[in-house]
């Protein structure tokens, strides 16, 4: 075995040093940084950092279509001027985000053929497809009618402005759909066979992409991130939305009690049941979601539930911390509050089913791919492989994902309750709930997305389990992070770009966040009340939307 395979297969194994040893803290250090600044770690933490900083923008640009464009269609057929204002207030805060989305997401296509490249090599003949089709057709459609819809006011007729925001709504779903479909692939690999005459992972003709496409595990991934799109664009409006109206109604004295209640009592009761709606769908599609990757990614949900061994009518742990161990006959953690029954339910719909553990899973594992000769010859034996993920991240994220969505269920129930029967509330603790609970979905899309991804290592494209048992050609394909990452770029490279991102995304950062804290804090301005469309050409201009007032 080269040097070189040592060191990619070195991250995966676990090292541990009794403390009896006599190992100095100079040698410690020597140790650790070598292995802290090699190219697949910093990789890693590269691409983790930026994909962070895109989906903050991602689900609100996908929800938020959806919502502008009701938005205005409730305009276009009521003629409530409300909704005219709704859709050009909250239109801004659209664009705004999509700009910054589509600047930060540029970068990440980028990162397949430069620190993935070896990644790219076994993958692309699948990869590239979806990834293709997403930029060619979705985000060229979803780009083309935003720009028609932004300089179509007063110039488009009314019905085909409205289109075109339908349109947008469209192309950002669509383009969704086509960008899961590449990860949902790594996830669980279909349609696809390994050529071992070359070395990578091809289609296996046009039924494979039939294939690639309806991959059981897209299904459940794209609703899931659908429903909690419209989960985070309700909670901006509804926390907008409520916030302005406990304020106009509190401050603004006879006039501002009549803007909270024509205007933004309106407006936060159509962003909470966007809430509900999109908190249910989430929960429904997780629900199933979690349910598939107990089949096709057992360690990852073990891992996240903190089951250790195979257990009949399993508990929902609370809180654990420790590692499940790779020894059946370890004990290792520690857990706090346990409802019984509760995991067993979640992965099999039983409170009394048995739920695989870490350590059986473990032993399976490397059982099945010592029996696929394809690993044996790429990888060796498996027994010299630990095939958990990184615990505590994978465990703690699980659950910090489901508490912070708790945040905008209790701001629905509070805002439905308090304007209820043509109500409006003063509340100023009612106003800055929904105002601080804004970001809690955000939060939790994130890390829903750092469970999704972590907790699949060692695997950069997770083998076909069900494939791998019965010998399907399918079963071949899978590769490990630790040799997906090129061998060309030095980790100097890798650490200098990193941290030239990490700059500039934090700027981006910044910037996005105070343009959305500006135009939401300017409120529904005068300019508005305008009227958008008329057949008059000489009022084509009043209606542009601008940032400007």
């Amino acid at each position: 075995m080269t040097w070189r395979h040592v060191n990619r297969v070195a991250p995966y194994i676990r090292i541990s040093i009794d403390n009896n040893d006599s190992v100095t803290g100079k040698a410690s250090i020597m140790t650790l940084l070598p292995a802290a600044f090699d190219t697949l770690t910093l990789g890693r933490w590269q691409f983790g950092i930026t994909t962070v900083y895109h989906f903050l923008q991602v689900p609100l640009t996908i929800g938020l279509s959806l919502l502008v464009a009701i938005m205005q269609t409730k305009w276009h057929r009521s003629g409530n001027e409300t909704w005219l204002k709704a859709t050009r207030f909250f239109g801004k805060l659209f664009l705004i985000n999509f700009a910054l989305g589509v600047a930060t997401g540029i970068v990440q296509e980028f990162q397949f053929g430069m620190n993935w490249s070896e990644y790219s090599r076994y993958v692309g003949d699948i990869f590239g497809a979806p990834l293709a089709v997403e930029a060619l057709l979705a985000f060229f459609m979803e780009s083309t009618f935003l720009g028609l819809w932004i300089f179509g006011w007063g110039r488009l007729s009314k019905g085909m402005h409205l289109a075109s925001i339908w349109l947008v709504a469209a192309g950002t779903t669509i383009s969704a759909l086509w960008i899961l479909g590449a990860n949902s692939w790594m996830q669980h690999p279909t349609g696809a066979v390994f050529n071992p005459e070359v070395g990578r992972a091809e289609l296996d003709g046009a039924g494979g992409f039939l294939k690639v496409v309806t991959n059981p595990v897209l299904l459940w991934e794209f609703t899931h991130v659908l429903t909690s799109s419209w989960l985070i664009a309700g909670t901006l409006v509804a926390g907008l939305g409520l916030w302005w109206m406990t304020r106009a109604a509190r401050e603004g004295g006879a006039e501002g009690e009549k803007q909270a209640r024509d205007i933004w009592r309106p407006i936060a009761r159509f962003g909470l049941v966007v809430v509900i709606v999109g908190g249910l769908g989430t929960v429904v599609t997780g629900h199933f979601q979690g349910q598939e990757m107990v089949k096709l990614q057992p360690m990852k949900m073990a891992v996240a539930e903190g089951v250790c061994v195979d257990t009949e009518s399993a508990a929902f742990t609370v809180a654990q911390f420790g590692s499940c161990p790779l020894d059946a006959e370890s004990q290792s953690t520690t857990k706090f509050i346990q409802v019984p029954g509760v995991t067993s339910f979640m992965s099999h719909n039983s409170f009394s089913a048995e739920v695989e553990g870490v350590a059986d899973i473990q032993a399976r594992l490397v059982e099945t791919l010592n029996a696929n000769e394809h690993f044996v010859a790429q990888y060796g034996d498996a027994s010299q492989y630990d095939f958990r993920p990184p615990q505590m991240v994978t465990f703690w994220t699980f659950r910090l994902m489901i508490g912070f969505g708790i945040f905008a269920a209790i701001m629905a129930v509070w805002g439905l309750w308090a304007t209820r029967k043509d109500q409006i509330s003063t509340s100023a603790a009612l106003g800055k709930f929904a105002l601080w609970t804004i970001p809690t979905p955000f939060i939790a899309a994130s890390l829903g997305w750092i469970f999704t991804e972590m907790g699949r290592q060692p695997w950069i494209v997770h083998p076909n389990l069900p494939g791998l048992a019965n010998a399907d050609p399918v079963g071949n394909v899978m590769q490990m992070t630790s040799v997906a990452v090129s061998t060309t770029i030095p980790p100097i490279q890798v650490f200098l770009t990193m941290v030239i991102f990490t700059l500039l995304y934090g700027v981006l950062g910044v910037v996005w966040f105070l343009l959305l804290k500006r135009y939401a804090l300017e409120g529904i301005s005068s300019a508005s009340e305008k009227t958008a469309h008329d057949d008059d050409a000489d009022n084509e201009a009043v209606g542009a939307l601008s940032f400007g007032y």
